[in-house]
């Protein structure tokens, strides 16, 4: 189950850099809300995960997922580059988190 709540902290974290552009562009209620509902929820959760797994694990696992998907998130909708050194870093940081996990 910390699992989980894990990957609801990370998905929370992507959904907050969601808000920070919605937030850079429209400068509304709506944007503000997004942005900072996003990321209380992404910090109760790590919070709540972390409560089982390791601080350092959780910590890792919870950045790679912000990172890498808030970089797929930029490419897919937002027109940032596409190129071949983007993925192979994100494939990178995929191969680093499952590695932290083996060895836990």
């Amino acid at each position: 189950m910390a699992w989980i709540y894990l990957i609801l902290a990370g998905s929370s974290e992507v959904l907050g850099v969601i808000g920070m552009n919605k937030v850079a562009k429209y400068k509304n209620l709506q944007a503000y809300a997004t942005l900072f509902s996003a990321f209380i929820f992404s910090f109760i959760f790590l919070t709540i995960a972390m409560r089982t797994l390791p601080s350092g694990l959780s910590y890792a696992v919870w950045t790679g997922i912000g990172t890498v998907g808030g970089t797929l998130v930029g490419m897919l909708f937002y027109g940032e580059p596409r190129d071949w050194k983007r993925i192979l870093f994100i494939g990178i940081i995929l191969i680093a988190v499952i590695g932290l996990k083996s060895t836990s």
